[in-house]
């Protein structure tokens, strides 16, 4: 086994770990173990995974439970662009001088689409982004080793400092670090599954008001119910006034179905520096950066990419 640095044993800093297990019971052994040492260290600990596993965790510890909050993974990182703005709630509660806490976050699960383990695979990434230089804190992230693909598996181990299995816990040589994580995320995009309905729009008068009708009227044809429809032109609205402000002036919507779901795409000639955005909440009165935002409060999933010619954002709003 190797060891691990002074500083992290100390506990400074942030701290991200991916635990490989296997199966249910290997499961609610190991983070069961993780959760009593927090207890007995006096460490506040946050518990965010499948509704199924918080009852077997709750059965397992018992009365130990009783100061452990738990959170739904489903319900929190469904969308795993959710998820940092949770943990940096829970931060901001539990920072005091001195103190530590945990947390366990898994938002990794069998039966995840491929685009939402890439997004998964993203939000790990920038978790060390996200709290780098925070105060000391330990996140252990659950892998499923006998179910989960070699690949997930493989970018676990990319995007964790620190790896853990069968009790094991070593430093991670293949950890892809920050500077990598900071580079602009270009992995392409699977092509559109469904017939493609297309508009270009721009800062003409009227332009915007075109994308509105347009993404209502499709999602009206495709049976999406009006509360939905109209939070899917709200967020379109939001991403194309950004093309136009910060895009080049112009841009591009694709809409398509794909299975249960409606899927709008807007390309645009601008590029997305900020490998956070969308992830951060808002400040009060903030006048900017609020389209991303709102687009991952109420998509089902959003994907955005920075290509040397441009960026696309993508969003997925089931019926």
């Amino acid at each position: 086994m190797r060891t691990e640095s002074p500083q992290v044993l100390e506990g400074t800093g942030f701290r991200h770990d991916a635990l490989f297990y296997d199966g249910l019971s290997d499961f609610v052994a190991r983070t069961g173990a993780f959760i009593r040492d927090a207890a007995r260290a006096e460490e506040p600990i946050l518990v965010v995974v499948s509704q199924e596993k918080i009852e077997l965790l709750r059965d397992e510890l018992g009365g130990e439970a009783a100061d452990v909050r738990f959170a739904d993974m489903a319900q929190v990182g469904g969308n795993p662009a959710r998820i940092i703005p949770v943990w940096r709630e829970f931060v901001e509660e539990r920072s005091r001088p001195g103190g530590r806490f945990r947390g366990v976050g898994e938002p990794v699960w069998v039966g995840r689409s491929v685009d939402e383990l890439a997004e998964c695979a993203r939000h790990e990434a920038l978790l060390n982004l996200a709290f780098s230089g925070s105060p000391a804190w330990w996140l252990m992230c659950p892998y499923d080793e006998a179910g989960l693909p070699r690949a997930v598996l493989d970018e676990a181990r990319r995007n964790h400092p620190f790896l853990v299995r069968h009790g094991s816990r070593w430093g991670n040589a293949t950890y892809r670090g920050l500077d990598d994580v900071t580079a602009p995320f270009d992995e392409p995009l699977p092509p559109p599954t469904g017939r493609v309905s297309e508009l270009r729009f721009g800062p003409s008068t009227g332009s915007l008001g075109a994308v509105r009708a347009h993404v209502a009227r499709v999602a009206s044809a495709a049976g999406l119910e009006p509360v939905r429809r109209d939070d899917l032109v709200l967020v379109v609205n939001e991403v194309a006034t950004n093309s136009i402000r910060h895009g080049g002036g112009v841009g591009t919507l694709w809409i398509w179905e794909d299975g249960d779901a409606i899927v709008c795409e807007i390309r645009d000639a601008g590029r997305i520096a900020d490998p956070l955005a969308g992830r951060v909440r808002p400040a009060l009165g903030q006048g900017s950066g609020l389209g991303l935002w709102l687009a991952n409060q109420l998509c089902d999933l959003v994907q955005i990419r920075s290509f040397p010619m441009g960026s696309v954002v993508r969003l997925r709003l089931g019926r």
